[in-house]
């Protein structure tokens, strides 16, 4: 790609600012060094790696590269056998931990994740685990060789450190000696050239022996080593120097253990530095709130809410256009401060991040291609050097692009056609073009030239666009509007601004004819866009309203569901337990009996008690969960008027009035008519006055609940919402039982119940008025409810 290119669309900014989220010199390097790829293959496994470590960023977030540095110098100059200092090692050793480090963190995140290209990059890491343990054993963090690293060390260490405790004594002793104490400056021991001395007043030179080895700047001082440690001095120096000597070994040894690993860590540090790039993208797409385009090699891009990375995220106008399918080129026409030079340098820009593997800052589903190059001709490049006028330079960058486009490429064209005479100019614009739009490639370009409308117009595959501009206010909003070419609001502008009407009408009489129905026809289009763009909004709230409803109803539906299970699971439950309660004073009654009788010399039946026990087996009830379901195979005949049924529904006997065509019938259920489907109902026992004779049908129906309809019902322990429902059951049973008042028993207590009784016999359409109990009734525990 053209580092002209790169530099006209600002895509080096990009990369220094991805390069500010690098951990490590080795990745910042690779950011640098990043150009877009023309392959899709490669371009689709770029993106794929920045996907991996997106999702481990917002899983676990990314990896620590501390302790990681570039030791590739280090690293060659140990394998051609020269000594690493310990400062070296130490960041070999820290940079072999932190790989493996790294490789850890990854491998633990694909047990769970799906990371292949990041699992493949970290299998390659060697683990240098011997040669770290070599020397930490040898080097501490401070980067000082310990005593620890050889015997040998630790035993001249010893002899140097006993050494220095003897001169000190001595020298100690010496300075608190009177005689010796007037002599001093002060009374301190210090080291000049890795000898102990003491200060000497520079008049007691002569009275005092010893070796000179440096004085004060005023020279009033002089620092002696007394005779008298002379030869201990010595003894320390050639300890030290086994020290230093013993050292160098140490350190050639660890060398020569680094020398051995130098090939496998430089091949680490290249795939650190490549984990360290691809979670800086990562964290880019982050910070940008940016998305992984589709990518393909069609020449077809469709960017959704595409965002310019380089302007605040609260002030940039998101972008949508696509280009590639139905159209291959884009004529951009109106006035200037419009945001059509952002526009070409958005879309340019956000194609050369997808083609080097980065997120882009638009909607998720956004396409862009890859091209074969991006061309583009944006901005004044006037050049008073060269002595090239501003239509120049655009002339010799435009024939530049013509040479080298092709068919796979790219073109972004601004102001094309600019600086010189309008009548050339356009015709030149016009022409180049055609010609770019013949070769096949990508095209965007800008215009004034209103002639450019009419080109797009007629061409197939080109259409018009434009930016958006609210005459109202007088500022552009930079919305760009494909489709629809643009207006100039001269007009509009000057009148707002109070230009006199008298020289705006002779202005409008100056232009052509045919220029004044483009114009009007240009108004026409956005007004009929700003219309069905309105439309399409409300459209949009009222199915956003319609989904939202419904997703109430079913949340409400299956709310309900639950509890209408939950009741029927508690309602069985305690009528298994009243059974099994019957059933165990039935065994006790039978034993008695039995019991009773051997006493008497009388006898039971067995029969008669297995009979006994099987009544009682068949008084259990059984739940059913989606109602009742009856053998229609055993019907006699077909029901008629008048004939006593069973409505399922409403578990519910009644009387048949009349058919309502073959499938419903109308049923007498109390006072009450309604139309009951035919499916719905059981004879029970047929009209005797019907002209075919009547047979009683043997039904056995089980029931859950007493035939005996209560006045009652007792609400105590319930809480408010289960207690509603009861009461609903309970008010549709006494109003089909005709009944003509009835009694909630809720008890006093918080007053929660009552209340909300209350409140829902004041909605009930069966409930004609209502009040608390009397006193004999149970007060204020009690509401009673007369039915209409």
């Amino acid at each position: 790609m053209d580092d002209k290119i790169l530099q006209t669309l600002e895509y080096r900014k990009i990369l220094n600012t991805c390069a500010n989220y690098t951990q490590t010199s080795m990745g910042r390097q690779e950011v640098e060094q990043l150009r877009p790829v023309t392959d899709l293959e490669s371009v689709k496994r770029l993106l794929q790696a920045t996907d991996e470590a997106y999702t481990v960023d917002r899983l676990k977030g990314g990896p620590s590269f501390g302790g990681i540095s570039d030791v590739s110098s280090p690293l060659k100059r140990a394998r051609i056998g020269g000594t690493l200092s310990p400062h070296e090692l130490l960041a070999v050793g820290n940079t072999a931990y932190g790989a493996r480090r790294i490789k850890r963190f990854i491998e633990q995140i694909g047990e769970d994740t799906d990371i292949p290209l990041l699992t493949g990059i970290t299998e390659n890491i060697s683990e240098q685990k011997e040669l770290e343990n070599a020397i930490k054993s040898c080097i501490d963090e401070s980067a000082e060789v310990m005593d620890s690293a050889s015997p040998e060390l630790a035993h001249v260490r010893r002899e140097l450190r006993s050494g220095e405790v003897r001169i000190r004594e001595k020298l100690d002793s010496m300075i608190r000696s009177s005689s010796v104490a007037k002599m001093l400056q002060d009374q301190l021991i210090t080291i000049r050239g890795d000898r102990f001395v003491i200060p000497v007043k520079a008049e007691y030179r002569a009275h005092f022996g010893g070796i000179v080895h440096d004085q004060s700047g005023s020279g009033a001082t002089l620092f002696i080593e007394p005779e008298s440690i002379v030869a201990m001095n010595n003894k320390l120096r050639e300890t030290r120097l086994k020290e230093e000597r013993e050292i160098e070994v140490i350190l050639q040894k660890l060398t020569a253990l680094v020398g051995d690993q130098a090939d496998l860590i430089l091949f680490d540090l290249d795939l650190l530095g490549n984990l360290d790039f691809i979670f800086a993208k990562a964290r880019i797409a982050h910070v940008m709130k940016a998305s992984q385009p589709r990518m393909n090699d069609r020449g077809y891009f469709k960017l959704k809410k595409g965002r310019h990375p380089l302007i605040d995220m609260d002030k940039v106008v998101p972008l949508d256009v696509e280009l590639g399918n139905s159209y291959t080129s884009i004529i951009v026409t109106g006035p200037n401060t419009g945001g059509k030079t952002v526009t070409l340098k958005t879309i340019g820009l956000l194609s050369l991040m997808a083609m080097s593997g980065l997120f882009v800052p638009a909607e998720e589903g956004s396409q862009l291609c890859v091209f074969d190059a991006i061309y583009a001709d944006i901005g004044d490049e006037q050049s008073i050097e060269q002595s090239l006028s501003t239509f120049s330079s655009h002339m010799t960058n435009i024939i530049r692009i013509l040479k080298q486009m092709t068919s796979k490429s790219l073109v972004l064209l601004d102001e094309v056609g600019a600086g010189t005479d309008p009548a050339e100019g356009s015709a030149l614009a016009i022409s180049i073009l055609e010609h770019i739009h013949r070769t096949g490639c990508r095209m965007i370009a800008t215009t004034h030239y209103s002639e450019l409308k009419a080109y797009a117009y007629e061409r197939k595959s080109v259409i018009n666009a434009s930016m958006e501009f609210d005459v109202n206010t007088l500022s552009p909003t930079y919305r760009l509007l494909v489709g629809v070419p643009g207006r100039s609001n001269a007009f509009a502008i000057a009148e707002r601004l109070g230009l006199p009407t008298s020289i705006l009408d002779y202005a409008r009489g100056e232009v052509k004819e045919e220029d004044q129905r483009v114009e009007h026809m240009i108004a026409s289009l956005e007004e009929n866009r700003l219309g069905a763009e309105n439309e399409r909004e409300q459209a949009e709230k009222l199915r956003q309203e319609v989904e939202t409803l419904r997703t109430l109803h079913q949340q409400e539906l299956e709310k309900l569901e639950q509890q209408r299970d939950k009741l029927m699971d508690k309602a069985s439950k305690d009528a298994k337990e009243v059974i099994a309660k019957a059933r165990r004073e039935a065994e006790q009654i039978i034993g008695e009996l039995r019991q009773l009788a051997k006493e008497e010399g009388a006898s039971v039946k067995d029969h008669k008690l297995i009979a006994a026990r099987k009544q009682l087996d068949d008084a259990e009830p059984t739940q059913k969960k989606k109602g009742p379901t009856r053998n229609k195979s055993n019907e006699p005949r077909a029901i008629g008027p008048g004939d006593e049924v069973m409505v399922y529904s409403l578990n519910q006997k009644g009387h048949v009035v009349e058919l309502s065509g073959s499938k419903e019938a109308m049923v007498q259920l109390g006072i009450m008519k309604m139309k009951v489907s035919l499916d719905d109902l059981e004879l029970v026992k047929a009209n005797s006055n019907a002209n075919k004779p009547a047979q009683r049908v043997a039904t056995v129906v089980k029931r859950t609940r007493d035939e005996h309809v209560r006045s009652e019902l007792d609400l105590r322990g319930s809480n408010l919402e289960d207690a509603i429902i009861e009461v609903d059951r309970f008010i549709d049973e006494a109003f089909l039982a005709n009944l003509g008042q009835v009694y909630l028993i809720h008890g006093k207590g918080t007053g929660i119940l009552r209340t909300g009784i209350a409140e829902y016999m004041r909605k009930h359409k069966h409930i004609k008025s209502y009040r608390l109990g009397n006193y004999n009734e149970g007060g204020a525990g009690v509401t009673v409810a007369e039915l209409k």
